[in-house]
């Protein structure tokens, strides 16, 4: 019997002057454990008259994961952090009551050919948490726990699993976990994991229960224990999931919350310009008209 409950397939979302590929939330499952929004950004090739430029929007409620394949981003935001995101390190912002940031090309690559490619995740956060005071941490590539095993390379991105802990500041337990090969394998982690997990193909294909899967599906995992796979050459994928919550999580545009009439609230004091400013920054994202 396959273990494989859900497929979702990647989506056109436009984000501004920005195409990316959506894979959560789906109308069919909103969430796999506390993570609640992923986008695929690119691989695109940007020209030196093209750049992506995301101007000041907000967040509450949540914490953003950036993780970059190729390219590079300038992230600012309200609390004061500016710092250049390049491949392989991660930017973890955690909203909590209310944060704005922006995310640009940096100057020195405005004028130049670039590619971009990554993925941009939200986490929730649990509702004890969700009105925390807004903070930033980056962490630096050479700073994630990696390893290899029988010529399979593990990279834990963020939380806890394989007895390793990421030191990217989670508030729930859940994992993220890149796994690259570069002969066929077989894979059988499912010891390792808990709660709801799901499993994102980048490049290659995996073979589980005589299905073919290939990039850009996300397959939702009926048990989580059961997770075992075969990867073929050249492949890459991530492993994500957690304990999910108990109460249910809402999303209005960049809002976050357990509870309806705070999403509202958020609107309203963006809408009337009450979230705190990105420094430099004079230009923001308009809340989208119905």
């Amino acid at each position: 019997m396959s273990n494989v409950e859900l497929i979702i397939e990647e989506r056109a979302a436009n984000i501004g002057n920005f195409m990316v590929g959506r894979l959560l939330p789906f109308r069919q499952k909103r969430a796999v454990g506390p993570f609640v929004f992923i986008d695929h950004m690119g691989p695109v090739k940007l020209n030196d008259r093209e750049n992506m430029d995301v101007l000041p929007h907000p967040h509450i409620g949540l914490s953003t994961l950036t993780y970059l394949f190729e390219g590079s981003i300038m992230h600012r935001d309200s609390i004061g952090s500016e710092i250049e995101i390049k491949p392989g390190a991660i930017n973890w912002m955690t909203a909590g009551k209310g944060v704005v940031h922006s995310e640009r090309t940096p100057d020195y690559l405005r004028n130049s050919e670039k590619i971009l490619h990554g993925l941009q995740i939200w986490v929730a956060l649990p509702k004890e948490l969700e009105e925390t005071e807004p903070a930033f941490t980056h962490i630096a590539e050479d700073e994630i726990p990696r390893w290899e095993e029988n010529g399979i390379h593990f990279k834990l991105i963020a939380g806890e699993a394989f007895g390793k802990k990421s030191p990217v500041p989670v508030h729930s337990p859940l994992y993220f976990i890149e796994i690259k090969n570069t002969h066929p394998q077989d894979i059988e982690i499912g010891d390792m994991l808990y709660g709801e997990s799901a499993l994102y193909i980048l490049e290659g294909s995996i073979f589980s229960d005589g299905n073919n899967y290939g990039p850009k599906q996300i397959l939702i995992a009926k048990d989580t224990k059961l997770c075992a796979f075969e990867m073929t050459e050249n492949s890459t994928v991530y492993i994500f999931g957690g304990q999910p919550f108990p109460e249910q999580r809402f999303i209005d545009w960049n809002f976050v919350s357990s509870d309806k009439e705070r999403l509202k609230q958020a609107k309203e004091d963006w809408l009337n310009q009450r979230f705190p400013k990105v420094p430099g920054e004079v230009d923001f994202v308009p809340y989208p008209k119905a």
